[in-house]
């Protein structure tokens, strides 16, 4: 009667992923719902939602993801469907793949970058 999938993400509506300070994970994650990291990742993320990296954040690794606001340290492939917001305090290394940027002064962004139409 009822589509399960439907069911399915209903149940995850304002759920968050969370990855504390001082936590390193070494390998790939992936999400159907938000994350907030502000520990260590050494390996891909794949989410569905919206990433927010923390202050004390560091991620090394290809991330693909619907929104991403970074305030910490990233270095890959950055991959992102809608809009990347890099904070003052974030340092970006590598390639960027965006429909939308934006930049507050005072970030560190050394990166290839490729803006897209959202698709």
């Amino acid at each position: 009667m009822f589509d399960q999938k439907a069911k399915s993400d209903y149940a995850l509506l304002g759920k968050t992923n969370r990855i504390i300070e001082g936590t390193k994970i070494h390998g790939n994650i992936e999400s159907p719902v938000d994350m907030r990291i502000d520990g260590e990742v050494f390996g891909n993320i794949s989410c569905e939602g919206k990433i927010v990296l923390g202050h004390n954040s560091k991620i090394q690794g290809d991330v693909v993801c619907k929104n991403i606001d970074v305030e910490g340290k990233f270095e890959g492939k950055l991959d992102v469907a809608e809009l990347l917001t890099i904070r003052k305090t974030a340092t970006i290394k590598g390639d960027v793949f965006a429909s939308k940027l934006a930049v507050e002064p005072g970030a560190v962004f050394e990166a290839s970058c490729e803006m897209r139409k959202k698709q």
